[in-house]
């Protein structure tokens, strides 16, 4: 009888904390967002464009927000905003990759992909550098800037490739005898 009462309790306690750390996942897209994103979901230029605009508008409201003096927990919040920032602009890529696979002529969203990238580049970097941050609330955000900064990092260079390579491939197309 008392392993059937511990048996019991154990798989209570399980439950219980499965239960508890099955949470549901954050989307840092809002119901509009997917709504406009749904709308142009086969449509390369469209779409990509939407990404870098949510990518971008993420970073404004991370600006504001670690401007307002009022601001309660700024580090958690700054944490909260690099990774929906870094959620995003991971889709954007994932989007780029699906639309390249399927050989669309990327050559228009790229350029401005590549412009965003400079910008968004930029933002993080101030952001890091900023001056007069305490180490306790930079710690709460310090892996995923450098996560936020590594990927645009290494997007930069993937993004100016496949431009050369769409250039390359166009060249080459209108070259071809039809």
């Amino acid at each position: 009888m008392r392993n059937t009462a511990a048996g019991f309790m154990a798989l209570a306690m399980l439950m219980a904390s499965a239960s508890a750390g099955a949470q549901i996942r954050h989307d840092p897209l809002t119901q509009p967002e997917i709504d406009q994103l749904r709308d142009v979901a086969q449509e390369p230029e469209p779409r990509l464009k939407l990404y870098v605009e949510f990518a971008r508008q993420r970073l404004v409201a991370l600006e504001k927000m670690r401007a307002d003096p009022k601001t309660q927990d700024r580090g958690q919040q700054t944490h909260d905003a690099l990774d929906d920032f870094v959620t995003i602009y991971d889709e954007l890529n994932d989007n780029l990759d699906n639309f390249a696979d399927r050989k669309e002529d990327l050559r228009k969203p790229l350029k401005v992909i590549i412009e965003a990238d400079t910008e968004f580049q930029s933002k993080l970097r101030a952001l890091k550098d900023a001056a007069g941050v305490s180490p306790k609330e930079v710690e709460q955000y310090e892996f995923v800037m450098g996560d936020a900064l590594q990927t645009v990092d290494d997007s930069i260079a993937d993004h100016r490739d496949m431009l050369a390579q769409q250039e390359e491939a166009a060249k080459n197309k209108k070259k071809k005898p039809q």
